[in-house]
């Protein structure tokens, strides 16, 4: 196997993450999920529980009450046997909600919220012994095994220290009234309760950032894998090179359709052919409206002809245009003068066409500039 695939010691990518988190792998942590729970449902107790008694303690009062109508029609017991089990369930769906609602929020704090069900698909790798073996032994698992007995010897030992300093004082109790002995009773176990939140508290503020750190080192990624992902990002060049070249030709193909709305065609008798546009009015260059090689060359002059588009010979100008201009953009502004030459031609032959000048004698000869033209070029390279 490749050992850089091994030596995971790069940060997780962005992307990487987003994956992760696609497929419900987040950092939680599960000390703060404790904590709402207990602390929510603590605190519900304590609000709910005097309301409850109230309730409680009216409906006895009501289930209690008897007399001669009510033994004789036996059906009421129903009735109120549905009213008590009615305000019992109300009761627990009430907490049931607000400790179920606590839990989620204190998920979401953790580890954001997750639009997956994958982790709910049934996977049968976890039920392989092997891999379970072995994560047994990870990194994470083993700091959750030390926090989690670090965490068991504080319970215990404020457990042992609370029990022991209460002990001499609840025994006292079963000589103070009953009422009195309850209310010192329920401040007791209250004081019981909020040691074990406080403790619940701080192993939470450790675990929220160790739970991110572990799963940030759980994701990381060898060089090799950073090397696959860039190039899955980025695409494999000779396949990108392939898409552009296909969809410039595509375009090409298309951009036949513009050639009767051009003002010329210039050719390289049989190669290249490029159609030109300029109108003054809403155009601040001229520009190229369709080009081709070889047979779409031949169909562009053909659709020019058919629809009395000049077409012009200028092996030079037609090779600098296909090579240096894109289509529907503006001509590059070293070919302005060679293109306005033809322009010129183009407009006074329209002229003599309608009655209104003379017909121009010569087909211009534009120049263009050497290191503009692709065959130039190739023959500069060869005789250097």
């Amino acid at each position: 196997m490749d050992q850089g695939s091994q030596d995971r010691n790069l940060p997780a990518s962005e992307r990487k993450l987003e994956k992760a988190r696609d497929d419900g792998q987040v950092g939680r942590s599960q000390d703060l999920g404790h904590l709402a729970v207990l602390g929510t449902g603590a605190v519900a107790v304590l609000v709910l529980t005097p309301i409850l008694f109230d309730h409680l303690k009216y409906s006895m009062g009501q289930q209690l009450s008897f007399d001669a109508a009510t033994v004789q029609r036996t059906g009421s017991m129903l009735q109120r046997l549905g009213d008590a089990s009615v305000i019992g369930v109300a009761a627990c769906v009430a907490f049931a909600a607000i400790i179920i609602t606590a839990a989620i929020l204190a998920a979401v704090a953790s580890g954001g919220w997750v639009n997956s069900l994958k982790p709910l698909m049934p996977d049968l790798s976890r039920l392989n012994p092997l891999s379970g073996l072995a994560n047994m032994f990870t990194k994470k698992k083993l700091l959750d095994t030390l926090k989690m007995l670090l965490i068991t010897g504080v319970l215990f030992a404020i457990a042992a220290w609370f029990l022991s300093t209460g002990f001499q004082s609840m025994a006292a109790l079963l000589r103070q009234p009953s009422e009195s002995a309850i209310v010192h009773m329920a401040q007791w176990i209250t004081s019981g309760v909020g040691l074990l939140l406080l403790v619940v508290l701080l192993a939470a503020m450790v675990d929220v950032p160790l739970q991110s750190f572990l799963h940030k080192d759980q994701m990381k990624m060898s060089y090799q894998e950073v090397k696959e992902e860039n190039k899955e990002s980025d695409g494999n060049p000779e396949l990108k090179g392939k898409m552009r070249q296909k969809q410039r030709e595509l375009a090409q193909r298309s951009s036949v359709n513009a050639v009767p709305k051009a003002d010329f065609v210039v050719m390289n008798p049989t190669h290249f052919a490029v159609a030109i546009r300029y109108d003054e009015k809403t155009m601040r260059a001229p520009r190229v409206v369709s080009k081709g090689a070889d047979l779409l060359a031949m169909r562009i002059r053909d659709v020019a002809k058919q629809h009395a588009v000049p077409v012009l010979q200028s092996p030079m100008l037609a090779r600098a245009l296909y090579a240096n201009a894109e289509l529907d953009q503006d001509i590059p502004s070293a070919l302005y003068t060679a293109v306005a030459q033809v322009l010129a031609y183009v407009y006074r032959l329209r002229a003599a066409l309608r009655g209104e000048g003379s017909m121009p004698q010569e087909v211009p000869q534009p120049q263009v500039p050497p290191e503009l033209d692709p065959q130039s070029k190739t023959l500069k390279a060869a005789s250097a």
